[in-house]
């Protein structure tokens, strides 16, 4: 799969760091320049749906089920990648220093109608729900959020340069 971008936070400035490696897959579905996206009312944000890849899971496994899950889509099919994004972040949790972050990104359709998503306990606690969005409105609120926050994550950054990569392909 292309490779997209290699981000490294600021804080590491040695990449042979234990590292973890979480494999994520995030889905994107248009219809024109609408887009169907997660809102996290706590971070104030639009992200791609998807998620982690559970062992024992093909990374197209774990899109639909991510995708079923977070935003109640049907007969998900899988229609070819838009490439790689990779992450290297600090991890403090189970001796690792590093966690390697690499979120492959699927076009998909998905059927018209949505079923009720069925979200994780902290999904719902951070506000997530689904919305259809126009891609430039999204870009642009992503974008205000970051100017906003003294705190940019790196996971809003990937979100929105990915925004941006897909707005050029409509």
């Amino acid at each position: 799969m292309k490779l997209l971008r290699k981000v490294t936070h600021p804080s590491i400035n040695d990449e042979n760091k234990s590292q973890f490696t979480r494999e994520t897959a995030r889905a994107i579905i248009l219809k024109g320049e609408k887009i169907l996206l997660l809102y996290t009312a706590r971070y104030d944000d639009y992200s791609l749906p998807g998620g982690g890849i559970d062992t024992g899971e093909s990374v197209e496994e774990g899109l639909i089920r991510e995708l079923q899950e977070e935003t109640g889509a049907q007969n998900i099919k899988i229609k070819k990648p838009l490439g790689l994004y990779e992450e290297l972040r600090p991890w403090y949790k189970d001796d690792f220093e590093c966690i390697h972050i690499k979120s492959y990104c699927y076009y998909c359709d998905i059927d018209e109608q949505l079923a009720l998503p069925k979200m994780e306990h902290y999904e719902i606690q951070n506000g997530m729900q689904p919305k259809w969005v126009n891609i430039h409105s999204a870009i642009a609120h992503n974008e205000t959020t970051m100017a906003m926050s003294e705190k940019q994550g790196l996971s809003i950054q990937r979100e929105t340069f990915l925004l941006k990569l897909i707005a050029k392909t409509i």
